[in-house]
């Protein structure tokens, strides 16, 4: 799907979206004690990180074991990810996974899933499974520096939103978006080639 550590770097930063989700962590954490939101920021990113590897690694059993073909998880994910950009272009009310009310110290849900290890996160990183070991290599690469990303942004969300303001988080989030559109299209047209080159 991605042959060089940028590309695949750049896609899994894109799905993850962690600037746009600046606004769901701060949100999320403001029950939370101050001295204890880097624990649970940590410990977010670990259980979505973790998850996206084990999908990674064994992306390619689960779909074999419900009988679908990587053509069709491609144009699948292709317009998982374009619905995802057009909620990122054209912001919804509540932000680009939907509404949460969160009352309570959040666990896995809504942070870590579906915030960073959403559907369309799941979905590129099944793609990526390969046999070549130089493949797999480049895409755990990739994904442990989206990781370290995520932990550098929503580490410093509260303090990054109030510097920047919301009216640039929006902006930023609607660029995101936007580059997302085209990759989603890609990818999209790229199942349908595989799929008319296979009749």
């Amino acid at each position: 799907m991605t042959n060089t550590f940028f590309q695949a770097f750049i896609l899994l930063l894109l799905v993850t979206d962690p600037f746009g989700n600046i606004p769901l962590f701060v949100s999320a954490l403001r029950v939370v004690p101050r001295e204890r939101r880097w624990r649970v920021v940590v410990r977010e990113c670990l259980i979505a990180f973790l998850l996206l590897l084990l999908f990674m690694f064994f992306g390619r059993h689960f779909l074999n074991a419900l009988q679908l073909s990587e053509i069709a998880l491609r144009i699948g994910g292709g317009v998982i990810l374009f619905l995802i950009a057009l909620r990122m272009v054209f912001p919804q009310p509540g932000g680009v996974l939907g509404d949460n009310d969160i009352n309570s110290e959040p666990f896995i849900v809504p942070l870590a899933i579906p915030a960073l290890a959403g559907p369309s996160a799941l979905a590129t990183v099944l793609l990526f499974s390969s046999d070549t070991t130089a493949d797999v290599l480049l895409h755990v690469a990739a994904l442990s520096a989206v990781a370290l990303v995520w932990l550098a942004v929503l580490l410093g969300a509260e303090r990054m939103q109030q510097v920047l303001g919301v009216r640039a988080m929006l902006a930023f989030e609607r660029l995101m978006g936007l580059i997302l559109t085209a990759m989603a299209v890609e990818m999209l047209l790229a199942g349908i080639r595989s799929y008319v080159s296979s009749l």
